[in-house]
């Protein structure tokens, strides 16, 4: 969304700006790394990071400055609230029951897919499967799912001068091989992505589709040792996943 000069308050932008800052990497900041990680002055991060932390949404020791369980009021709100994660968890626990494995559904922020939902199987795996967890477009089954159902103009804009980063061994970063691999995804309306984001990881996903047609988010396996390989998670997973996806079309 797009919006007048004149509406934007540029506080708000640069304060939230500040508290997206903080991530995986570095949880915890001081004004120097936040103004850099921001985009702004030293002056201004320290100021924003103390009012957050004055709302309560960072903790502090007087030089670094860190999430506060506080911010989970956002995501917590929009779990609760979303009709997409509402329409989807009955049928990833129901792909859990029948298939033993655990599921998700995410959708796309920027460079990166966020967990919206998932199946609620004890099994826990290394890949992170946590709501709200955040993993790489490009080396992700459900991030490429997304990136195919872009148009042609707009996944070259998103490619263009772009370093996919080498995140294992397996990682496909060459950008010939990038485009190739995202025009299989089209043309096979899935894909199946192998220790390319995290080693011994093989994840399968497909897109979710509205009656319109478009889509709006992507459903992913992450499957256990018994069934890892392309094939034995296209022949056993990939079926029961397209038939979900078609019964979904309706609620999103």
């Amino acid at each position: 969304m797009t919006i007048a000069k004149a509406d934007l308050i540029e506080g708000m932008a640069k304060g939230m700006a500040v508290l997206e800052s903080f991530d995986t990497e570095r949880q915890r900041l001081n004004a120097t790394l936040a103004a850099q990680r921001a985009g702004i002055t030293r002056a201004a991060a320290r100021r924003h990071l103390l009012t957050l932390a004055h709302l309560g949404y960072l903790e502090t020791d007087g030089s670094h400055f860190w999430l506060a369980p506080k911010v989970l009021r956002f995501s917590g709100s929009y779990l609760a609230s979303a009709r997409l994660p509402r329409a989807i968890q009955p049928t990833l626990n129901r792909l859990a029951a029948q298939t033993g494995e655990s599921f998700s559904a995410v959708v796309r922020d920027g460079d990166e897919v966020v967990i919206v939902a998932r199946s609620g199987t004890l099994r826990m795996l290394a890949y992170g499967l946590h709501l709200g967890a955040r993993l790489p477009l490009h080396a992700t089954s459900t991030g490429r799912v997304l990136l195919a159902a872009e148009t042609r103009t707009a996944f070259g804009a998103w490619m263009k001068g772009r370093a996919l980063q080498r995140l294992t061994m397996h990682t496909v970063t060459e950008a010939k091989r990038f485009r190739e691999l995202i025009a299989e995804v089209r043309r096979l309306d899935h894909c199946v992505a192998i220790e390319e984001h995290e080693l011994g990881v093989h994840a399968l996903a497909v897109p979710l589709r509205n009656m319109q047609g478009r889509t709006v988010a992507a459903l992913n396996v992450v499957a256990s040792p018994a069934r890892t390989g392309r094939e034995a998670m296209e022949r056993e997973l990939l079926p029961p996943m397209l038939d979900a996806a078609r019964e979904l079309r309706g609620l999103l």
